[in-house]
């Protein structure tokens, strides 16, 4: 007997996803169904709320049941993908900025990004996910606020110059360093991503990663699969050596980069560039993994006299304003 994909969809849906105790249907889980009479197979794609080898080991058995013992086709692949936390509304695009090494300006750019974005109309959040290294709240001089929540444990993030912040610096003495092992960094990073109290209209939420290709960025690629990253390096020979490692690394967890930022390019003086820190890092970066350079920000300093945060009419500013739209325009 031939079957629609309609009716193997209305037979699949009823089925309740373990991981969250609701059916598929009700999460809008079945992505595709695909039916092959010819070879009598069926494969299909299901979006479950965790993707674990518990949880996907029960659903086999409840699909297989249906497709091979009731419906008598032979073959059977069902192919899983994490589901977004249910507070990430589905049409928030996720961005994580990550650097491999430590000290190119990960953070500024980052901060920086998010108020061009803003200048332009969207709507942004920031993760400053570099637990050990938080530096949003001093980027935007907010160092000495507290994070507020809900009676159920939920937390609201801050929210300055219109974006809104979340760091662990919110949640630790004034001074005092974060001495956590790394299970813990896991942990805050799904409580900043799955337990805060975010607008669920943002068009963008910017993931500020710690340097290296470790735990957290594997986390992020759990918690949130269709994220996206940017690598940022410097014009030195380390920090693209280590930027080249974590674009592989990113490749390796099927997380796609739009692109590289070359940060600390140049000085300029007196309309002469002086390439202190060597030449030409990002752009090897991006020729070795096959990526576009998006942008070469110089050093500088901004004309407010801010210590970070640069205005869109000022000449860094406006590079940052044409990074904002070549990010938009990859999400689109």
């Amino acid at each position: 007997m031939k079957n629609t994909i309609e009716e193997i969809k209305k037979l699949i849906e009823v089925i309740v996803d373990p991981s969250s105790g609701e059916t598929l249907k009700a999460n809008n889980a079945i992505k595709h169904i695909g039916i092959d009479e010819e070879t009598s197979s069926v494969i299909m794609l299901i979006e479950i709320a965790v993707n674990n080898n518990e949880f996907t080991s029960k659903l086999n058995r409840s699909i297989a049941k249906i497709i091979k013992l009731d419906l008598g086709y032979k073959s059977l692949s069902v192919e899983y993908e994490q589901a977004r936390p249910k507070n990430i509304a589905k049409t928030m695009h996720i961005l994580a900025i990550a650097s491999g090494k430590g000290g190119v300006g990960k953070s500024t750019i980052t901060a920086n990004l998010a108020l061009a974005l803003t200048s332009m109309g969207k709507k942004v959040g920031i993760i400053d996910a570099d637990i050990y290294g938080s530096n949003m709240p001093k980027i935007f001089d907010i160092e000495n606020e507290e994070l507020s929540g809900t009676e159920d444990g939920k937390i609201y993030p801050f929210n300055i110059r219109g974006i809104e912040i979340v760091s662990a610096e919110f949640m630790t003495e004034a001074g005092k360093a974060l001495m956590w092992r790394g299970p813990m960094l896991g942990k805050i990073l799904k409580i900043f991503v799955s337990e805060t109290i975010w607008s669920p209209d943002l068009d963008f939420m910017l993931i500020d990663l710690p340097p290296g290709t470790g735990d957290v960025a594997m986390d992020v690629k759990s918690l949130i699969p269709d994220a996206k990253a940017i690598l940022v390096t410097t014009p030195h020979v380390s920090a693209s050596h280590i930027a080249i490692k974590a674009g592989f690394a990113a490749a390796e967890l099927k997380q796609e980069v739009i692109g590289v930022i070359e940060n600390m390019s140049f000085l300029e003086i007196n309309d002469e560039k002086h390439y202190i820190f060597g030449k030409d890092g990002g752009k090897i970066v991006a020729e070795k993994l096959g990526i576009p350079l998006l942008t070469t920000i110089p050093i500088g300093q901004p004309a407010s006299g801010h210590h970070s945060l640069f205005a869109p009419t000022e000449y860094i500013g406006i590079m940052y304003l044409n990074l904002a739209r070549k990010v938009i325009k990859a999400f689109e």
